[in-house]
């Protein structure tokens, strides 16, 4: 069996199985695409040049590099990409405003199905949950990549933990009342410390990732993790999630396929930007599954979240369209689009009905905010896509187009060695010990150890849009 730096390190990347033979895998960064032929992969000569470089036999230019050309589509409203980093707009002014542009038009569809824009945002007290709700039965080992985050000896650490349970008031009615899980270890020094917003995958809640929290806020994170919309306290019973899902399909009111909870953080990073004990230049997000693209979608919008690591989550949702790789998406909320169906009068769920499901529940979702557009626009934050190889939700070849344009981004941006695409060999829809490992390495490397004298880079997006 491979160590798991050769492993991770030899990721596959688009199409590597269709057009490469088996025993070569490939990583993608901004510094470049690497050809890594299994046989004679050599380790990393350290481990902290992990992430930069990959030591090989043999070292092939960027993609980006290699083809400058990138099909694209026509740059009207509503089509993916309008304006893309590196592509119609090459200047780096051009650019910038393409990507503010963007987010504005993604706020916009946030705000267009808020009922009141007025609700100041403030804080309940809570309580530690005693029963969390899952909203389907976990599976046998779930939980070990969980329970693997690296932990550093803390004398007395469940005496030295603190936790802090309240709720976070985003707008008006049950569903904007966010319930907040915080842990951090009782020590003042420093004043400020890092952050980090953990998310939940589909089905399950906040104090499902308690272990991650306390993996790392041993380490000196302050650790945050919310329940998303219709989950955990925000479910009444087990089908909460997917009722949710039908009404907005009928209804069109709501948002709760990964928009609703995006705007909740967003107002997370409201609050977390004014407590004395964060360091607001330091704010960084992560998740698995829905949760990566929860994590995806606020770092997009949200340029307060500094390093960010979605977790089988990033996807090209327009790609899965074009080439009829929608299906295991579809059946991971398939009462939905079977209601869809029914509605359409179709005999069974086809392109049309997912077309028209994700323009009603999440606008702009397979085209002007998908990830070849939207993920881009992260440069240059730090930024690790995860993925595993064989995910037939997250199709690795859907990913060739948005994590081609992130390198050259990033790359144009000098900012390379600040993206990291990695495919794990192997494995479908789930995290992975690896996975959180290389999560822990990433934040530890640009969040927990990053130079205090850079300053922020973000900029507020909320206040003046709640006053119109």
């Amino acid at each position: 069996m491979l160590p798991r730096r050769v492993v991770m390190a030899a990721a596959a990347l688009v199409l590597a199985a269709m057009w490469r033979p088996r025993g070569h895998l490939l990583a993608i960064s901004a510094a470049g695409l690497a050809h890594v032929p299994l046989s004679s992969t050599r380790k990393y000569h350290s481990r902290k040049e992990r992430g930069r470089k990959l030591v090989t036999e043999q070292r092939l230019r960027s993609n980006s590099r290699r083809n400058p050309s990138l099909s694209s589509r026509d740059a009207t409203v509503g089509a993916p990409c309008a304006a893309l980093p590196g592509r119609e707009m090459a200047a780096s002014s051009a650019t910038a405003d393409a990507g503010a542009g963007l987010r504005s038009e993604f706020l916009q569809v946030l705000l267009s199905r808020r009922r009141d824009l007025q609700v100041p945002l403030s804080v309940e007290q809570g309580s530690p949950v005693k029963n969390p709700l899952h909203q389907k039965r976990l599976w046998p080992k779930e939980a070990e990549p969980m329970e693997s985050c690296p932990r550093k000896e803390v004398e007395n650490f469940k005496e030295k933990l603190v936790e802090e349970n309240f709720y976070l008031i985003t707008e008006v009615g049950e569903q904007g009342r966010v319930p907040v899980l915080l842990l951090k270890l009782n020590d003042p020094v420093p004043k400020r410390k890092p952050v980090i917003v953990f998310l939940h995958s589909s089905y399950k809640c906040k104090e499902w990732l308690r272990p991650l929290l306390e993996g790392y806020a041993s380490r000196g994170y302050i650790c945050v993790a919310i329940d998303s919309r219709y989950h955990g306290e925000r479910a009444s019973n087990e089908n909460s999630y997917i009722d949710a899902l039908k009404s907005a399909w009928r209804n069109g009111d709501t948002m709760p396929f990964i928009f609703d909870t995006v705007w909740d953080l967003i107002k997370l990073g409201d609050h977390l930007s004014e407590r004395e004990d964060v360091d607001p230049c330091r704010i960084g997000i992560t998740g698995e599954s829905l949760g990566g693209m929860h994590a995806w979608f606020a770092a997009f919008v949200d340029t307060r979240y500094s390093v960010i690591v979605p977790i089988i989550g990033v996807q090209g949702f327009r790609w899965a369209i074009d080439n009829n790789k929608w299906q295991a998406r579809v059946n991971s909320i398939k009462p939905l689009f079977e209601e869809a169906r029914i509605d359409l009068g179709k005999s069974e769920i086809d392109t049309e009905v997912v077309e028209k499901v994700w323009g009603k529940i999440a606008p702009g979702l397979d085209s002007q905010f998908d990830a070849p557009c939207s993920v881009p626009l992260i440069a240059p934050r730090p930024l690790l896509l995860l993925n595993g190889a064989e995910d037939p939700r997250c199709p690795i070849a859907g990913l060739e187009e948005p994590s081609s344009r992130a390198a050259k981004a990033y790359e144009e941006s000098g900012s390379a060695e600040k993206f990291m695409f990695i495919a794990e060999p192997g494995i479908g829809h789930r995290m992975t010990v690896n996975m959180v490992k290389e999560a822990s390495d990433w934040f530890d490397r640009f969040l927990h150890r990053a130079n205090m004298n850079e300053g922020c880079i973000h900029t507020h997006i909320t206040n003046s849009l709640d006053r119109e």
